[in-house]
């Protein structure tokens, strides 16, 4: 799970192939595994049966409350709509951990369920009273193989917090003194999860052939994706190895925090890592009145979850506002890394070309993107996509960047799904949860935040900076349109990176304060302009587009940036791959001669 550079993207014609790419989290759910363990003799057949009595049951009168609210014509008034989605909540509630982590899902899903359902589930909470303080600290000994007393020094009589899955205790590390939280897992939640499991794979199969009209893949897929995210969740084992990816690719950024876990302590069921002392997000005053600058803080969640989701690939996928702390410092902290996700490099590369093509108002490619990232399959005429996109685009651009709301505009996106032919692939529902629960947390903290104030800045800086030749493939993209050099958007990018460079930290800083250094950048395209002959023709051409020198333009370029190349830097690196530039000309030469 180390992070990756970028590759040449590729394509891949079969959409079930594409779903797989999820997440690459391991995680020992399979169909054969969950058959095993729920049908290991007799009369688990008669605990499956009784089960799906329950479900049946309870989803029949559901069922029934919405054909009679037909048949009335009351199923499209909003009392009742809201009335209906409030029961919704309730059942999947009343019906246990399985279906609570299904309505999470689908409170991202717009090609699934309408959007005042969805916004009823996007507050479906898993918050259950604990069990018995006994049976945790008789699972804790029996995880450690020791008793308590030999671990802790003293540890909480309560739970301080307690879900669906599990509940958490704070307690002090006997040989260090340090303060540690303990997740011990719920007894008997895993026998139910799997067979609820195996109950949802067996009736998916009945619904294969709609799902794959309406979704793009079959229903037992997206029920082996699920089942693979939630049995992770189980696995606290698993999760301790999150904590340690996540710790990895945050140890250099400063204003980040991930705790340390103890793996030696940990098991299936119990998860020992270090205690954080800060202010969750579900209380915005008391970080506003912390002294904490917000900005700043606000700055530090949105590059990091940026960075999750663009460097490293693998990202939280359940950042709400209890799972994310203020320090007293101004990090951001998170935990509860049970729930990830990871995107390979070739999503994480048509992320970028997305983004790249949004700055460029290219919607045909944009619309392409969607084919490659699986909203489309592949094949779908995407001739009326494009005048839609353009419409949801440029309405929101055509605004002040001050007036831009993720949120409005992901909205807007929803409704392409009624009208469409387009799905949303279970890691993009991940990633856009993700977002806009960001967001949301960013304005409760500051009502008047915008998200691509602080986006902008760190892709404009990461375009500028990064030593990735995919991205310096897509920021010749974004600086070229129609054959000519955009000079105003390479004073925009710069003036953007130095914006993002003013405070917090993006990635590739080239110093503790986080300055801007284009240094890399120059020599790289002093590099590419002595091997491209067509670049350095349409470099050419654009210093003398309209039959005039454009000195103007290109002294303001170099007013822009002459605090941030550090020309000893740069005459060191060249001369130092001099050998080898000169090698790379000559055979160059060599190649045009042979063709000629």
């Amino acid at each position: 799970m180390h992070s990756t550079r970028l590759r040449p993207l590729g394509g891949i014609d079969n959409p079930l192939e594409m779903e797989k790419d999820i997440c690459n989290i391991i995680s020992k759910y399979s169909p054969d595994y969950v058959k095993s363990r729920v049908l290991r003799g007799p009369g688990d057949a008669a605990l499956v049966a009784l089960r799906i009595a329950e479900i049946t049951a309870r989803v029949s009168w559901f069922t029934a409350t919405l054909y009679a609210d037909r048949l009335m014509g009351h199923e499209d008034t909003p009392e009742r709509v809201r009335l209906r989605a409030a029961e919704l909540r309730e059942l999947l509630t009343v019906l246990g951990p399985s279906f609570i982590k299904a309505g999470q899902v689908l409170a991202n899903r717009p090609d699934i369920v309408r959007e005042d359902y969805m916004n009823e589930l996007c507050v479906l909470q898993d918050d259950v009273p604990p069990f018995p303080d006994a049976v945790a600290f008789a699972m804790m000994e029996e995880q450690l193989g020791r008793r308590l007393e030999e671990v802790f020094s003293s540890i909480s009589e309560r739970p301080v917090a307690a879900a669906s899955l599990g509940q958490v205790y704070k307690a002090v590390l006997r040989d260090t003194g340090e303060e540690v939280a303990i997740k011990v897992q719920r007894p008997g939640v895993e026998p139910t999860i799997l067979r609820d499991l195996y109950i949802f794979r067996t009736c998916g199969g009945l619904f294969n052939a709609l799902s794959r009209k309406r979704l793009g893949c079959d229903a037992q897929l997206i029920v082996d994706n699920f089942g693979k995210k939630l049995l992770g969740e189980l696995d606290y084992t698993q999760e301790a190895k999150n904590i340690e990816e996540f710790e990895r690719n945050f140890r250099d950024d400063p204003t980040v925090k991930i705790p340390w876990v103890r793996p030696d302590l940990c098991g299936t069921k119990m998860l020992v890592m270090e205690w954080i002392d800060g202010i969750r997000c579900t209380a915005p005053d008391s970080i506003r009145s912390s002294g904490v600058r917000v900005d700043d803080f606000i700055k530090c969640g949105v590059v990091s979850g940026l960075r999750q989701l663009l460097e490293f690939g693998l990202f939280h996928g359940d950042p709400h506002p209890g799972n994310i702390f203020c320090l007293r410092d101004g990090r951001i902290a998170y935990v509860d890394f049970g729930n990830v996700a990871q995107l390979s490099a070739r999503n994480k590369a048509v992320l970028i070309d997305a983004v790249v093509h949004a700055v460029n108002e290219d919607y045909r490619a944009m619309a392409e993107d969607f084919i490659k990232l699986g909203f489309l399959a592949p094949g779908t005429d995407i001739t009326p996509i494009v005048p839609a996109l353009e419409k949801i685009w440029a309405d929101s651009k055509g605004q002040q960047l001050s007036d831009f709301n993720f949120r409005t505009v992901t909205s807007k996106f929803n409704e392409l799904v009624y009208q469409y032919p387009i799905r949303i692939p279970e890691r993009y529902s991940l990633v856009i949860r993700s977002l806009l629960t960001q967001e949301g947390i960013c304005m409760t903290l500051k009502p008047e935040f915008h998200f691509l104030e602080v986006a902008y800045p760190y892709i404009a800086r990461r375009l500028l900076t990064d030593e990735d030749p995919a991205l310096r493939e897509r920021l010749f993209q974004v600086l070229f349109q129609d054959g000519k050099f955009q000079w105003k958007r390479l004073e925009n990018l710069l003036a953007l990176a130095k914006e993002g460079a003013s405070g917090g930290r993006a990635s590739n800083g080239p110093d503790a304060a986080g300055g801007l250094d284009l240094s890399d950048t120059a020599k790289d395209a002093l590099r590419v302009l002595l091997l491209d002959d067509r670049l350095r023709t349409q470099l050419m051409l654009a210093l003398t587009e309209d039959n005039k020198l454009h000195i103007s333009e290109v002294l303001n370029l170099l007013r822009l940036v002459q605090n941030d190349i550090n020309p000893q830097k740069l005459v060191t690196e060249v001369v130092r791959d001099a050998p080898s530039l000169g090698r790379q000309l000559l055979l160059s030469w060599a190649d045009r001669v042979l063709v000629s």
